[in-house]
């Protein structure tokens, strides 16, 4: 009888140990900068598992994925394009992506892998451009169809159920781009920048400030940088929060959810960056309550 009511012990407590085991995640990371490095954090307060971090900067990718296969982690987070484009031949371990510009460029219908877009919604974008600058009617885009044709197709979804009118050029190469810029002369009075690699050059983003400022346009950016040499205001993620939204989704996977069952999600926070100095110069009185909520640039 002692004999029998010790196993039942024993193996009560090893059932209890493997089902109290921690999980294992490995944190694939391109480089160690303040935004991955922030991403990383919000994962962490949200998932609560061991973590083991390979930075690609440091290590060649044999190294990682040398590595990954030895420890066999639960579950893996890649922050950054470096970081994704290393690990996505991985296939028997789910994948979350953070910090990716354009994963649609990396990834090719991959079952375990799902991530958070950098891209703030259009809707929310051009929200936000009309609180700061209500009066706005008509807004220009220019774009190439076969780099960004889903992120035109959201804006314009989005201009229509706002009722303002999209001005939009489609392009094929950067010489392109100021004539089509010019072409929108008198028939806007914003202009909205896509992170298109074909429109944004250093040469057409001067072009485009110098053109603004000539024709007291108003411009929505999709990076800070752009706002700091003149934009007047740029809707920007939140990576902290980007991490938190990973951390929740990697408990689902961890809890028993098929990756291929949850798809990618947009950023549900965002961060407003506004020129002061250039909404000034365009006459846009920005009200008090989103300079308190926005970081400014003078």
């Amino acid at each position: 009888m002692k004999r029998c009511l010790l196993a039942i012990i024993v193996s009560f407590a090893i059932f209890s140990c493997a089902s109290a085991r921690a999980y294992e995640i490995a944190v694939v990371k391109s480089v160690n900068i303040k935004p991955y490095d922030e991403a990383q954090k919000g994962f962490k307060s949200v998932c609560k598992a061991n973590i083991r971090e390979f930075v690609v900067s440091k290590l060649n990718g044999s190294e990682v994925l040398k590595e990954i296969h030895r420890i066999k982690p639960d579950l893996i987070l890649a922050i950054g394009t470096d970081a994704l484009s290393r690990i996505k031949k991985i296939k028997d371990i789910p994948i979350i992506y953070v910090m990716v510009s354009n994963p649609r460029s990396i990834l090719s219908g991959e079952k375990n892998i799902t991530g958070i877009s950098m891209n703030i919604s259009a809707e929310k974008q051009l929200s936000a451009l009309l609180k700061v600058s209500p009066d706005i009617k008509g807004i220009g885009i220019v774009y190439d169809p076969g780099k960004t044709i889903h992120l035109f197709k959201e804006a314009q979804s989005s201009a229509t159920a706002l009722e303002i009118a999209l001005v939009q050029k489609a392009v094929h190469s950067p010489k392109e781009v100021p004539s089509a810029i010019n072409d929108m002369k008198g028939k806007i009075d914003a202009f909205w920048l896509l992170p298109d690699t074909t429109v944004v050059t250093p040469e057409s983003i001067e072009y485009l400030l110098l053109f603004s400022f000539e024709n007291g346009l108003a411009t929505l950016v999709f990076s800070d940088k752009y706002v700091e040499i003149g934009s007047l205001m740029a809707l920007n993620i939140d990576a902290m929060d980007i991490g938190r939204q990973a951390g929740e989704m990697a408990n689902r996977i961890l809890d028993g959810a098929n990756v291929s069952n949850i798809p990618m999600s947009s950023p549900r926070k965002a961060v407003l960056s506004l020129n002061l100095k250039t909404a000034k110069r365009l006459g846009i009185s920005v009200d008090d309550e989103i300079i308190k909520n926005s970081k400014i640039t003078y």
